[in-house]
């Protein structure tokens, strides 16, 4: 018997945040405005679902074909180079989407939305 599952875009989304905030450098995830849209249509969703909204502002998912896209809009730190904390990010996304769904992770692209002094 075989067993076919669904992870869906806002749980991969979900995983996603977690591991960018709690990447060194990160200050906060920060959707832009293309992100806000996205967002606010996840949440109304999933509260029509009654569920409650998973908390992935800032990251946008898209699944083909069992292999995922992920981009994470964020803030930085001052005190860290801003292209290493977004590297580090892709790095750390891509293990943790792929340790926690077993899915394929195409890209992760991230934008620095900010740079917070020190």
């Amino acid at each position: 018997m075989s067993v076919e599952y669904v992870i869906a875009d806002p749980v991969i989304a979900g995983v996603a945040a977690r591991a960018a905030i709690t990447t060194p450098g990160v200050v906060r995830l920060e959707p832009g405005l293309r992100g806000l849209v996205t967002a606010w249509t996840r949440a109304a969703r999933q509260r029509w679902k009654g569920l409650d909204p998973a908390p992935a502002d800032g990251v946008r998912v898209r699944t083909t074909d069992g292999r995922v896209s992920v981009e994470v809009d964020l803030v930085t730190s001052a005190a860290d180079q801003a292209a290493a904390v977004g590297r580090a990010v892709q790095r750390s996304v891509g293990r943790f989407v792929t340790e926690q769904t077993g899915l394929a992770v195409d890209g992760v692209s991230v934008s620095i939305m900010d740079i917070e002094p020190r």
